[in-house]
């Protein structure tokens, strides 16, 4: 990561904190009294091949002792009523600007994957983990809505497994790859943009 992508992440995400703090005195709230404790869901991500960190975000299913992998159809049953809301509007986020803060990741750049993926994939993820991870990017915008399509058709934690290992990983590693071959502070701010405003920015040109 540039000095120049540091400062802006930095400043951008005090500037979210400080306009953003009666939002999450809400949420926190609304998820004590509707849904209880905990407030937020911590899990471990991968900011490199071999080194993780505890991402943050807001509590959006019941906890179960057996939970491992990503989010399907299977799991549906488990989110919660203030889950649904922070999910559609990607509310359940905001913790991670305390994670961009640290510097576990930035605002833009391929999502934190689990440690169980980066250790089945391991060709794949020592080139996707060169570059930070971030809140969002190319392989979010682009397919994040297609893979939500994919996992909410799947009934059992093997399905879900199944197609995420086989028809998703692949395709956010090449959308991952090429932003990395075109990443500079103007494509970034584009995606922040995009991102807010949930459109789907241009592809970059150069390929991986």
């Amino acid at each position: 990561m540039t000095l120049g992508r540091r400062v802006m992440d930095i400043v951008l995400a005090l500037l979210l904190l400080a306009v953003l703090w009666p939002v999450l005195i809400v949420l926190v709230a609304s998820i004590l009294i509707l849904d209880g404790r905990p407030v937020l869901y911590i899990s471990e991500r991968m900011r490199t091949p071999e080194q993780g960190f505890n991402l943050w975000k807001f509590r959006t299913m019941i906890n179960v002792a057996t939970d491992s992998g990503v989010s399907g159809g299977d799991k549906a049953h488990r989110i919660t009523r203030t889950g649904a809301v922070m999910r559609r509007y990607r509310l359940d986020e905001i913790p991670q600007l305390w994670n961009i803060l640290k510097g576990d990741i930035g605002f833009v750049g391929p999502r934190p994957p689990l440690r169980r993926y980066v250790e089945r994939f391991p060709a794949i993820y020592v080139e996707v983990l060169k570059d930070r991870p971030g809140v969002t990017g190319l392989a979010t915008l682009i397919f994040h809505r297609t893979e939500e399509r994919l996992l909410a058709g799947c009934s059992t934690p093997e399905e879900t497994e199944a197609v995420y290992e086989r028809r998703c990983i692949p395709v956010k590693a090449r959308l991952d790859l090429i932003y990395a071959n075109n990443r500079n502070l103007c494509l970034d701010l584009r995606m922040m943009v995009a991102t807010v405003f949930r459109r789907i920015p241009p592809v970059p040109h150069k390929r991986p």
